[in-house]
């Protein structure tokens, strides 16, 4: 399945925050959402990076107590690896997998057009696989 199909069947809303707010607003942001990771916005409403959980952890050993404090922009991943709607499903999880990186931005071009975790792929093998085992039973019962 390419990855265009499974954005048109998500949520199209992508929660995004600004690298100047805090790591206390992220917090919040991430908890209301129930997600786990941001897209980081700059002051001109461009993507800047990507500011997940395993960043904010990350952030607690040279910052501890003051953490929530820090802009989002001190702790953000500012290389961000992307994919494209034409890629696979199974060409993003070997991307995630080989990277150690559980959310990708799907750009189309420069426009962003979706933002997939791991979890969204594993949702979506698990039901391909699920439909090609229901269609071999039916093979074999006929």
């Amino acid at each position: 399945m390419k990855l265009a199909e499974l954005i048109r069947g998500k949520s199209h809303e992508i929660v995004k925050i600004k690298a100047n707010q805090s790591i206390a607003e992220a917090a919040i942001a991430l908890g209301e959402h129930k997600i786990g990771a941001l897209l980081v916005e700059d002051q001109n409403g461009d993507i800047a990076g990507i500011l997940s959980e395993r960043d904010i952890v990350g952030g607690m050993a040279p910052h501890g107590a003051d953490l929530h404090d820090v802009a989002v922009s001190e702790l953000m991943t500012v290389n961000i690896i992307h994919c494209s709607p034409q890629d696979t499903v199974n060409e993003a999880m070997a991307m995630m997998t080989d990277r150690r990186i559980r959310h990708l931005p799907v750009f189309d071009d420069d426009e962003l057009v979706g933002f997939i975790s791991i979890g969204d792929l594993v949702k979506c093998r698990i039901m391909e696989v699920q439909s090609e085992a229901e269609a071999l039973r039916q093979y074999i019962a006929s």
